[in-house]
């Protein structure tokens, strides 16, 4: 009688257990997404030494991002598919190899085509760490999704913002070849990682099956909202990503040419956008969690709109002023995205993840190389004013259902 008690009672202790969020595991998450992201903002940081080095044009440069974004953002969906039906616990030191070997390449990388080979061994290693990197936020968050993909994702846009201060720091002044440098942070990335890896070994459980996550989770939606739904999430994120494009591959570009600031002024500047945007991001999940995401994402995106209009028309002190208004407010809308994605397809916490950030990637990719060939044809200024407009897309934001209301 005690043992078949015992019996009854493990499924409950382990389900207990899988709604306590582990904090040592999301921070160890956010810290390797801060070393990934920070490697990976070294691309563009580096444009401007590339560029004059390469004799490349705009376009040539926006082809470099295409490269680097459309290599993460083909396969993330893919890994994420393949990992809901087959978690590979130690994926994220493999994904982060790449990484270090695209590193490696692109610090002797002295022609356009070798460039092109690192940015995408890079992005070989961003596809394959996100989807399952995002997993295990969700594994570790107790039921507090919107605050552990904040958590994880700030560590990401932290990362990314450290970039080019970086790259202004050790790159610009001593050379393309100092990039070998960030290689060692790709080996701190890796040993947290195969420590991360352990953990998720001996956690398993908290990955519920599909068929379970349905049932607890299901929104009971028709099908034909759920696909509207998430047609509406991917174009918001194509409103988020395509002028998040003009920042990250061009703000440099933009501020170098209207305001004549140096090189590593510009990479200051964008440092400071870029932080902004990893200070937004972690407000978005957490009050997602209170409010609800459909909220977060409609302030978020469509709240940009007033101040990315007036960017255009801005002097220098100005425009470094609304470029943190814009990051904060633009970059809480992600984890806002993603959860409220996961939640209509409950499940398929890998897919989603692999699919949202892929088309990230992608937008931004796509979105760098457009704008590239624009500014050939027109001018970099124009640039920012076309993508002032892009914000008003959030108002499609009206049109998601309220999953909360339907929950409760």
């Amino acid at each position: 009688m005690s043992t078949t008690l015992a019996e009854q009672k493990e499924p409950q202790i382990a389900e207990k257990v899988a709604q306590q969020t582990v904090f040592s595991i999301l921070i160890a998450l956010s810290f390797t997404h801060l070393l990934n992201d920070t490697l990976q903002s070294l691309i563009p940081a580096i444009y401007p030494l590339v560029r004059e080095s390469l004799k490349l044009s705009y376009s040539q440069v926006g082809l470099i991002t295409l490269t680097f974004q459309m290599s993460a953002s083909i396969l993330q969906p893919l890994v994420g598919l393949y990992t809901d039906k087959k978690p590979q616990p130690y994926s994220l030191a493999i994904g982060m190899s790449f990484t270090l070997l695209g590193l490696v390449s692109l610090s002797f990388a002295h022609t356009f085509a070798m460039v092109l080979v690192s940015v995408a061994l890079t992005g070989v290693g961003s596809a394959v760490f996100h989807p399952e990197a995002s997993r295990l936020a969700h594994m570790a968050a107790g039921g507090k999704h919107g605050m552990a993909q904040s958590l994880f994702q700030v560590g990401g846009n932290a990362g990314s913002s450290l970039g080019p201060l970086l790259a202004a720091a050790i790159i610009v002044p001593f050379g393309q070849g100092n990039v070998i440098w960030f290689s060692l942070a790709a080996l701190l990335a890796i040993v947290v990682m195969l420590r991360i890896s352990k953990w998720y070994k001996g956690n398993m459980h908290r990955a519920k099956p599909k068929k379970v996550a349905k049932q607890l989770e299901q929104p009971h939606l028709p099908k034909a909202t759920v696909v509207f739904s998430l047609t509406i999430l991917l174009v918001l994120i194509f409103s988020k990503y395509f002028y998040m494009a003009s920042m990250t591959s061009y703000y440099t570009f933009y501020l170098i040419n209207k305001f004549h600031v140096s090189v590593q002024s510009a990479q200051v500047y964008l440092f400071i956008f870029l932080f902004s945007v990893a200070a937004g991001t972690f407000i978005g999940g957490p009050v997602g969690d209170k409010i609800g995401r459909k909220y977060v994402i409609w302030i978020s995106i469509l709240g940009v709109a007033p101040f990315s209009l007036l960017l255009p028309h801005a002097n220098l002190a100005w425009t470094a002023i609304l470029s943190v208004f814009i990051g904060v407010i633009l970059s809480s809308a992600f984890s806002a995205i993603l959860v409220y994605a996961q939640e209509l397809v409950p499940g398929n916490v890998g897919m989603i993840a692999g699919l949202f950030f892929g088309l990230a990637f992608g937008m931004g990719g796509v979105g760098s190389a457009l704008l590239g060939k624009l500014a050939d044809n027109t001018s970099i200024d124009y640039v920012y004013q076309v993508c002032a407009y892009l914000p008003l897309i959030g108002l499609l934001t009206g049109l998601l259902p309220n999953l909360e209301k339907r929950k409760s």
